[in-house]
Protein backbone atom coordinates (compact mmCIF):
# COMPACT_ATOMS: atom_id res chain seq x y z
CA UNK A 1 0.00 0.00 0.00
CA UNK A 2 1.07 3.40 -0.82
CA UNK A 3 -0.37 6.84 0.17
CA UNK A 4 -0.83 10.52 -1.04
CA UNK A 5 -2.35 13.43 -0.56
CA UNK A 6 -5.02 14.72 -2.20
CA UNK A 7 -3.89 18.31 -3.59
CA UNK A 8 -7.18 20.09 -3.31
CA UNK A 9 -8.00 19.13 0.23
CA UNK A 10 -5.06 17.18 1.93
CA UNK A 11 -6.69 14.65 2.57
CA UNK A 12 -3.98 11.23 2.81
CA UNK A 13 -4.98 8.82 0.15
CA UNK A 14 -4.05 4.84 0.52
CA UNK A 15 -4.25 3.16 -3.01
CA UNK A 16 -2.87 -0.33 -4.15
CA UNK A 17 0.05 -0.43 -6.54
CA UNK A 18 -1.86 -3.53 -8.47
CA UNK A 19 -4.32 -0.81 -10.23
CA UNK A 20 -0.90 0.82 -11.92
CA UNK A 21 -0.99 -0.15 -15.39
CA UNK A 22 2.08 -1.00 -17.51
CA UNK A 23 3.00 3.19 -17.80
CA UNK A 24 3.07 3.56 -14.62
CA UNK A 25 -0.72 5.63 -14.03
CA UNK A 26 -3.58 5.52 -13.17
CA UNK A 27 -6.79 8.02 -11.14
CA UNK A 28 -7.67 7.89 -7.82
CA UNK A 29 -10.93 9.81 -6.38
CA UNK A 30 -10.60 11.39 -3.04
CA UNK A 31 -13.39 9.90 -1.00
CA UNK A 32 -13.10 13.95 1.04
CA UNK A 33 -13.88 16.12 -1.35
CA UNK A 34 -14.31 13.67 -4.99
CA UNK A 35 -11.29 15.24 -6.69
CA UNK A 36 -9.85 12.94 -9.27
CA UNK A 37 -6.12 12.89 -8.82
CA UNK A 38 -3.81 11.44 -11.46
CA UNK A 39 -0.84 9.18 -10.04
CA UNK A 40 2.26 8.62 -12.16
CA UNK A 41 4.29 6.17 -10.39
CA UNK A 42 8.25 5.32 -12.30
CA UNK A 43 8.27 1.88 -13.45
CA UNK A 44 11.24 1.05 -14.46
CA UNK A 45 12.46 -0.17 -18.07
CA UNK A 46 12.43 -3.62 -16.88
CA UNK A 47 8.91 -3.84 -16.01
CA UNK A 48 7.57 -2.19 -18.90
CA UNK A 49 9.55 -4.26 -21.16
CA UNK A 50 8.26 -7.22 -19.74
CA UNK A 51 5.24 -5.97 -19.61
CA UNK A 52 5.19 -5.03 -23.50
CA UNK A 53 6.60 -8.95 -23.80
CA UNK A 54 3.77 -10.01 -22.16
CA UNK A 55 1.11 -8.01 -24.61
CA UNK A 56 3.08 -9.47 -27.10
CA UNK A 57 3.44 -13.02 -25.53
CA UNK A 58 -0.78 -12.92 -25.37
CA UNK A 59 -1.22 -12.01 -28.54
CA UNK A 60 0.73 -15.12 -29.79
CA UNK A 61 -0.90 -17.37 -27.00
CA UNK A 62 -1.44 -19.80 -30.33
CA UNK A 63 2.60 -20.53 -30.88
CA UNK A 64 3.77 -23.19 -28.27
CA UNK A 65 7.50 -21.58 -27.97
CA UNK A 66 7.68 -17.87 -27.68
CA UNK A 67 10.96 -16.94 -28.78
CA UNK A 68 13.71 -13.95 -26.97
CA UNK A 69 13.19 -10.63 -28.76
CA UNK A 70 16.54 -10.35 -30.56
CA UNK A 71 19.24 -7.33 -28.84
CA UNK A 72 16.94 -7.13 -26.45
CA UNK A 73 19.02 -5.63 -23.21
CA UNK A 74 18.16 -6.08 -19.62
CA UNK A 75 17.45 -2.92 -18.10
CA UNK A 76 20.64 -1.62 -15.30
CA UNK A 77 20.30 -0.79 -12.09
CA UNK A 78 21.85 2.67 -10.56
CA UNK A 79 20.62 2.68 -7.25
CA UNK A 80 17.86 4.79 -5.31
CA UNK A 81 17.37 7.54 -3.22
CA UNK A 82 15.44 6.62 0.02
CA UNK A 83 13.39 9.10 1.37
CA UNK A 84 13.39 9.02 5.19
CA UNK A 85 9.58 9.12 6.51
CA UNK A 86 9.56 12.49 9.12
CA UNK A 87 6.70 14.17 10.19
CA UNK A 88 6.21 15.89 6.92
CA UNK A 89 6.15 12.93 4.88
CA UNK A 90 6.17 9.21 4.74
CA UNK A 91 8.74 7.14 3.45
CA UNK A 92 9.35 7.05 -0.69
CA UNK A 93 12.01 5.80 -2.91
CA UNK A 94 12.79 7.50 -6.38
CA UNK A 95 15.02 4.85 -9.22
CA UNK A 96 18.32 6.90 -10.74
CA UNK A 97 19.58 6.93 -14.13
CA UNK A 98 22.41 7.52 -15.89
CA UNK A 99 22.75 11.48 -15.73
CA UNK A 100 21.80 14.24 -13.54
CA UNK A 101 18.45 13.53 -11.35
CA UNK A 102 17.23 16.59 -9.96
CA UNK A 103 15.39 16.66 -6.26
CA UNK A 104 12.70 18.86 -5.00
CA UNK A 105 9.59 19.04 -3.56
CA UNK A 106 6.49 17.65 -5.46
CA UNK A 107 4.22 20.17 -7.29
CA UNK A 108 2.07 20.63 -10.71
CA UNK A 109 4.32 22.87 -11.76
CA UNK A 110 7.65 21.23 -11.19
CA UNK A 111 9.52 19.41 -13.41
CA UNK A 112 12.18 17.10 -11.34
CA UNK A 113 13.00 13.51 -11.80
CA UNK A 114 12.87 12.88 -7.52
CA UNK A 115 9.63 14.93 -7.11
CA UNK A 116 9.48 14.14 -3.29
CA UNK A 117 5.46 14.69 -1.85
CA UNK A 118 6.24 17.25 0.96
CA UNK A 119 4.97 19.81 3.29
CA UNK A 120 8.14 20.29 4.29
CA UNK A 121 8.61 24.27 3.70
CA UNK A 122 12.66 24.10 3.56
CA UNK A 123 12.78 22.38 0.83
CA UNK A 124 13.09 24.05 -2.77
CA UNK A 125 10.81 22.75 -5.76
CA UNK A 126 14.58 22.07 -7.57
CA UNK A 127 16.77 21.63 -4.35
CA UNK A 128 19.91 19.66 -5.20
CA UNK A 129 20.84 17.26 -8.35
CA UNK A 130 22.64 13.51 -8.11
CA UNK A 131 24.72 13.23 -11.44
CA UNK A 132 25.14 9.31 -11.86
CA UNK A 133 28.23 8.23 -14.46
CA UNK A 134 30.88 5.98 -14.96
CA UNK A 135 34.25 6.26 -13.74
CA UNK A 136 37.17 4.95 -16.15
CA UNK A 137 36.76 1.45 -14.70
CA UNK A 138 32.52 1.18 -15.73
CA UNK A 139 31.92 1.73 -12.14
CA UNK A 140 29.40 3.89 -11.26
CA UNK A 141 29.82 7.08 -9.62
CA UNK A 142 27.81 9.36 -7.51
CA UNK A 143 28.05 13.18 -7.42
CA UNK A 144 25.40 15.37 -5.42
CA UNK A 145 25.59 19.37 -5.93
CA UNK A 146 23.28 21.86 -4.50
CA UNK A 147 20.58 23.71 -6.93
CA UNK A 148 21.83 26.13 -5.64
CA UNK A 149 19.02 26.33 -2.72
CA UNK A 150 17.41 28.55 -0.02
CA UNK A 151 18.48 26.05 3.10
CA UNK A 152 21.20 24.62 1.22
CA UNK A 153 22.35 20.70 1.02
CA UNK A 154 23.63 19.01 4.30
CA UNK A 155 26.54 15.80 3.63
CA UNK A 156 26.42 14.55 7.18
CA UNK A 157 26.92 17.86 8.98
CA UNK A 158 28.94 20.13 6.32
CA UNK A 159 26.63 22.18 4.25
CA UNK A 160 27.34 22.61 0.40
CA UNK A 161 27.63 25.60 -0.83
CA UNK A 162 25.92 26.85 -3.97
CA UNK A 163 26.84 24.69 -6.97
CA UNK A 164 29.45 22.88 -4.72
CA UNK A 165 30.13 18.47 -5.46
CA UNK A 166 30.65 15.84 -3.13
CA UNK A 167 31.32 12.67 -4.62
CA UNK A 168 28.42 10.39 -2.54
CA UNK A 169 28.53 6.76 -2.30
CA UNK A 170 26.26 3.63 -1.15
CA UNK A 171 24.44 4.22 2.55
CA UNK A 172 25.63 8.24 1.89
CA UNK A 173 23.01 10.48 4.15
CA UNK A 174 22.22 13.77 3.13
CA UNK A 175 19.79 16.23 4.21
CA UNK A 176 17.17 19.13 2.24
CA UNK A 177 15.85 21.08 4.47
CA UNK A 178 14.13 18.86 7.16
CA UNK A 179 14.07 15.97 4.94
CA UNK A 180 16.72 13.14 5.14
CA UNK A 181 17.60 10.98 2.04
CA UNK A 182 19.77 7.40 1.82
CA UNK A 183 21.78 6.59 -1.56
CA UNK A 184 20.98 3.12 -2.18
CA UNK A 185 22.39 0.78 -4.72
CA UNK A 186 20.71 -2.16 -3.13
Amino acid sequence: MKKIRCPKCGNTIFFDESEVDENGTFVIVCPECGKKVGVRLKVPKKSVAQASQAKKEDQTASDAVASPTVGEQPSENFGKLVVIENRFHYKQEFPLHLGDNVIGRASRSSHVDCAIATDDPSMDMTHCVVNVSRDRNGRLKFILRDGPSNTGTFVGNELLGDHERRVIEDGTLFTLGATSIILSLE
